[in-house]
């Protein structure tokens, strides 16, 4: 399935312990549907020391699958549902449903 969620998007958990939150999705894995969030679905690693690197536990992001997050609205920051509309010069954007605002996406 085709998401329109991509690397570096503003995304809102909808679902779980972490509903509410948003944060920037940092790796899409188209495979299994999933989306690692920064900030969010936080879990505890217990950590090996290496010659580069002590050992101890870190907090890691954990993936969410895609269902469960939806884009951010540019102007209010909530969830919303999100259209393609295709500009004069032919350029293709994401539109916010809610506030038909243009949703800026990194190149």
């Amino acid at each position: 399935m085709k998401s329109k969620i991509r690397k570096g998007d503003k995304v809102v958990v909808l679902t779980g312990q972490d509903k509410g939150k948003s944060g920037e999705v940092i790796r899409v894995d188209v495979k299994e549907n999933r989306v690692v969030v920064q900030g969010v679905n936080l879990v505890k690693k217990h950590r090996r020391a290496t010659a580069m690197s002590a050992s101890g536990i870190e907090s890691v992001e954990a993936a969410i699958h895609v269902s469960n997050v939806a884009h951010a609205d540019p102007k209010t920051g909530k969830a919303t549902r999100v259209g393609i509309k295709t500009l004069k010069d032919g350029k293709k954007v994401l539109v916010a449903k809610k506030s038909g605002e243009t949703i800026e996406r990194k190149a």
